[in-house]
């Protein structure tokens, strides 16, 4: 069974004004917010980032000011998320801890995507030993054993400030994006856009920045996407496991002590819940955000999201694969849909 739909395709395209100018190019640097899934991943991301910059103001209490007469007490009109086992207010443990892993994220992030960048494209678009010197160093640090790594430089310190922890974690995420990036430049640098560019004697940082970069937008966001992801839960996990000290506080080291004073065992959900739902938080944002990106970089999806978006504008349903409209006359008509059997009709 078979179905055959008629097509027409300016009946879902958005309207364009009498001045000729479409919207869809004027915004077109916004496209990814016309998305509810990266909007909603956005207001996600903003949302942990204020309470990062406003912790002072929020937190109602110290993360580390002691109630003795409030120990493991479950979530109150005074201490919302409960207490721990010295009678500290969690809900102030996870508000301060929102401040190190956003800085720690950014900050690895930043620094990785950085590296990966220049090293990828470079030895992408470059050939001889200076392509290989950097293939070869991306090549090295992407077999290095990144946690192992991370713990080792991180006990040489007694107390690790956070930028530090984030370079650490930078240094260790970098490589595989910066692969990826050398392996799509170098389908780009034979492109006949490139060519023209290198032929009218454009500079090298010109070529990278106008007609490499935009090219490479999808991967580098993905790279960034990656790259935060594992940079939170990379700081978690040492903060879990105790590398980094406990001065040092975030949602890891929250859960590192509900785990050595056996809050899991004793169903004490409001130690070790909270902080576990905004690391999971944190991880859905960045996906959501990741489909506004990728349609906005990617022209199929980002048609396909246009044409979308005009549809349920129309009131039409996106899912139905049975039904289009066409324009006649200014008006939009339903067009009859045939199925046809291909089984039973004549051969």
């Amino acid at each position: 069974m078979s179905t055959t739909t008629l097509l027409d395709a300016n009946a879902v395209e958005p309207e364009v004004p009498a001045g000729g100018a479409r919207p869809g190019r004027l915004g077109g640097a916004f496209a990814m917010f016309r998305n509810g899934k990266s909007v909603a991943g956005l207001v996600i991301l903003g949302f942990f980032l204020l309470v990062a910059v406003l912790a002072p103001w929020l937190a109602p209490f110290s993360a580390t000011k002691i109630n003795a007469a409030a120990r493991l007490q479950p979530p109150s009109a005074e201490h919302w998320l409960g207490t721990t086992h010295l009678g500290e207010d969690v809900f102030s443990q996870v508000i301060w801890g929102t401040r190190g892993v956003m800085v720690v994220g950014i900050l690895a992030t930043v620094f990785a995507i950085t590296i990966a960048i220049t090293v990828g494209v470079l030895s992408g678009y470059t050939s001889g030993w200076r392509s290989e010197s950097l293939s070869a160093l991306a090549n090295v640090f992407l077999v290095l054993p990144g946690l192992p790594l991370i713990i080792v430089v991180s006990s040489l310190f007694v107390d690790p400030p956070l930028w530090m922890i984030a370079i650490i974690l930078g240094l260790t995420g970098w490589a595989w994006g910066a692969r990826v990036l050398r392996a799509q430049t170098m389908s780009l640098r034979n492109r006949d856009f490139v060519q023209a560019a290198k032929a009218n004697g454009e500079p090298l940082r010109r070529i990278i920045a106008v007609e490499m970069l935009p090219n490479l937008m999808g991967l580098i966001a993905a790279s960034v996407v990656g790259t935060m992801t594992a940079a939170v839960i990379g700081l978690t996990t040492l903060s879990f496991i105790g590398v980094i000290p406990v001065s040092n506080y975030n949602w890891g080291t929250i859960l590192n002590w509900a785990s050595a004073q056996g809050a899991f065992q004793q169903n004490q959900w409001w130690w070790y819940l909270p902080p576990g739902l905004c690391i999971a938080a944190i991880g859905v944002a960045l996906s959501l955000l990741n489909f506004g990106i990728d349609e906005y970089v990617n022209p199929r999806l980002r048609s396909a999201g246009e044409r979308a978006r005009a549809m349920k504008k129309r009131g039409m349903d996106v899912n139905a694969s049975v039904t289009q409209v066409r324009r006649i006359g200014g008006a939009d008509e339903a067009v009859a849909v045939v199925e046809i059997d291909r089984e039973e009709s004549p051969r």
